[in-house]
């Protein structure tokens, strides 16, 4: 398949003027622009407190291939197979100069180069590798260790730790050296160099994996390997729409780009470092949001992905989990309970943020926390994340925070919880953002489901909180304000109050919802952050509008950035770059939008709906309690293939239930089942009303 035909392939003739939107390489360890001088690895920050930041690393494999000859030039990326390539085509030679992360062996990066002779002659061909590679980094003073194999040997510390008394991380970078030219000799007809770059926390890990490489390249195994697992995650997912080119090859990129931040399905070491805004990248000091974690991983990010990885979104709770120790020393600093998530998060799960209203006032975190939880259990069923997981940890911490910071108001007989900061960062220090207190009240009531079912005894304060505490509601015009004394029509920031609906699923009328959706919508600001348009395209949706979801949908195109697909916070192109937390709201207002998919302790429920641009929608791989399941979504009908489970695998026998006529249908593995569309369906357990078999 030519690269004009395959839409997984983006392919230019010109790299980007504006180099932050260069393509980004990374594999939830190591993340890199190609040509940049500097990259990144997880967990690897420099600075204390508020100044902490990703730690500038700097790359061997910053290398630009030039000729002679007057040449073209074509650039691609593969999102098959995760790979960069400058074509540069000449009178007498071809040369290919490949860039990955490999996928599989998350220490290791890789540039190749083949020269292939395009006509007969007998002169030996050279061209030139121009690298901008400079052995130094303002984050970390490096020192040369002794050559390892062949390769160059540097190694250091970041210059302060994360809080007083934590650790410095070590760095250690192993490299084949990059000479200045490459040349292909009078009898060669071809010839292809390899070069890889190990980048470890230990000397151990750092040899052991240069080795790796060494071996993997003189058995002709690196690349296949590192094709072999992308290949290997794109067979377990699939998001693509036919009739709308630019929506279908946004979706690629979305999903490209978000799976490249999350670790291999095979990793075992349970360190992944979280996903940041702008990914692994980006995120040096003043830029990117400095590479913190923020409500953009569980909230944005996490939905999209747990849809299809329960691994990969298990990756995301234990990285939460290994913050636990940090979120209590922030509780205890601002004078409660339990558990407090930083705003902003690095590794130690202490507020690194650089402006301390956000740690203090930005408290939805907590319960946002908490849902990705909920719905990972809802998802897989998988108690041990909770049990031997510490997962139960995380929920009632995050229980005892909401009891101890809410206050008691004898008005109105309900607890409140005053001097907030709402998702709507426009208003700070307001009382009873309705957003916060919904999402502290569902993560109450999770609490006593989750204490119920492991038998755990749960404060009654955590069912009386929940049960008391105040949801701004306004009778007179039948619409949630964002806060106590919010003045309708003033302008909002992002994604607010519109996410009572999707994705907490607070109940409410259609009309609540519609007047909801017509108070902000146009009040919110069009150079808000990218993720925002998906939320009401979601809104919409709900309520049958197709078409004007899609159109709002269509205003994050303005946010990609051509020709890599990359996204902008802003439409201006401003922002944080690569925001994957914009990608992560477009794929959600597809996948949980047009499909309709829900989340329910009971069921998956789904009502799907397609606008008119859009003939069919194709997602391949949906998890859902241990069983793989493919949708393929038309106009006027579903059609749901169970796959065929591996003998190991934990599978439920399934059926879906189309609520209006009450039909039962069985899913059987390998066995297509089409039924016309109807306003609604759920997906469930074939023989027992509930989904706790345990």
């Amino acid at each position: 398949m030519s690269c004009e035909s395959d839409p997984y392939i983006f392919t230019t003739d010109t790299l980007p003027t504006d180099l932050r939107f260069l393509p980004p390489l990374a594999n939830g360890l190591l993340g890199w622009k190609v040509y940049n001088n500097i990259m990144h690895m997880g967990g690897v920050y420099n600075g204390e407190g508020g100044r902490c930041h990703r730690a500038d690393v700097p790359c061997p494999l910053a290398v630009k291939v030039e000729s002679e000859e007057a040449a073209q030039h074509s650039y691609s990326l593969d999102t098959h197979t995760g790979i960069f390539t400058h074509t540069l085509t000449s009178a007498s030679v071809t040369v290919s100069q490949s860039l990955y992360s490999h996928r599989y062996y998350s220490n290791l990066m890789v540039m190749e180069v083949l020269l292939v002779r395009q006509v007969t002659s007998e002169e030996p061909i050279t061209v030139k590798l121009v690298s901008s590679f400079t052995p130094q980094s303002k984050d970390i003073v490096f020192e040369s260790g002794p050559d390892y194999k062949g390769g160059r040997h540097i190694q250091g510390k970041t210059n302060s730790a994360e809080f007083p008394g934590g650790s410095c991380p070590t760095v250690h970078l192993i490299w084949t050296p990059v000479p200045s030219t490459l040349t292909l000799l009078p009898e060669q007809s071809q010839s292809r160099w390899g070069f890889v770059l190990v980048v470890a926390n230990s000397l151990d890990t750092a040899e052991a994996g240069f080795d790796e490489g060494l071996d993997l390249m003189a058995t002709g195994n690196l690349r296949p390997s590192h094709e072999k697992a992308w290949k290997e995650l794109w067979l377990q997912s699939k998001v693509e729409a036919t009739g709308s080119e630019s929506l279908g090859k946004a979706l690629i990129g979305c999903m490209f780009y978000l799976l490249s931040a999350f670790p291999s399905i095979h990793d075992t070491s349970s360190s992944f470092g979280g996903v940041s805004p702008g990914g692994l990248s980006n995120g040096g000091d003043g830029q990117d949001y400095w590479g913190h974690v923020f409500w953009d991983q569980d909230i944005w990010m996490y939905p999209g992905i747990a849809l299809f990885y329960p691994k990969l979104a298990r990756s995301v709770l234990q990285y939460r989990v290994g913050t636990i120790d940090g979120a209590k020393d922030n509780a205890q600093k601002q004078g409660y309970k339990g558990i407090k998530f930083p705003w902003e998060s690095a590794v130690s799960g202490r507020e690194v943020c650089p402006e301390d209203i956000y740690g203090q006032q930005e408290i939805h975190i907590n319960g946002d926390v908490t849902l990705a939880f909920q719905h990972y259990l809802y998802l897989t069923e998988d108690l041990s994340m909770f049990t031997q997981g510490q997962g139960s940890e995380v929920i009632y911490g995050v229980a005892d925070y909401w009891v101890s910071r809410v206050t008691w108001n004898p008005d109105d007989h309900m607890y409140h919880l005053t001097g907030v900061m709402p998702p709507d960062e426009y208003y700070y220090n307001v009382n009873n953002s309705v957003y916060t207190n919904t999402v502290a009240k569902f993560s109450l009531q999770f609490a006593v489901e989750l204490a119920a079912l492991l038998q755990h005894p749960a404060p009654k304060e955590w069912q009386e909180v929940a049960k008391h505490l105040k949801i701004p509601f306004d009778q007179e015009t039948q619409y949630h304000p964002e806060f106590d004394g919010y003045i309708k029509g003033h302008p909002v920031k992002q994604a607010d109050t519109v996410m009572l609906g999707y994705p907490l699923g607070l109940p409410m009328t259609p009309e609540v919802r519609r007047n909801d959706l017509e108070a902000y919508e146009p009040v919110t600001d069009p150079q808000g952050p990218a993720m925002t348009w998906g939320m009401f395209a979601i809104g919409w949706l709900e309520l049958g509008e197709a078409e004007k979801a899609h159109k709002l949908l269509e205003k994050c195109f303005k946010n990609i950035q051509g020709p890599f697909q990359v996204w902008s916070e802003s439409s201006d192109g401003s922002g944080a770059v690569n925001f994957l937390t914009g990608m992560g709201g477009f794929l959600q207002a597809v996948l949980f939008g047009y499909t309709g998919f829900r989340v329910q302790k009971e069921c998956l429920a789904f009502s799907p709906l397609l606008p008119n641009d859009i003939s069919e929608l194709c997602i391949r791989g949906v998890n859902y309690l241990g069983s793989q399941m493919d949708w393929l979504l038309r106009k006027e009908e579903v059609c749901i293939i169970l796959r065929e489970q591996a003998g190991n695998a934990k599978s439920y026998d399934l059926q879906v239930v189309l609520k209006a006529s009450g039909t039962k249908l069985p899913l059987t593995p390998g066995q297509p089942v089409t039924f016309p569309r109807e306003p609604g369906y759920i997906c469930k357990l074939a023989e027992t009303p509930s989904c706790w078999p345990f």
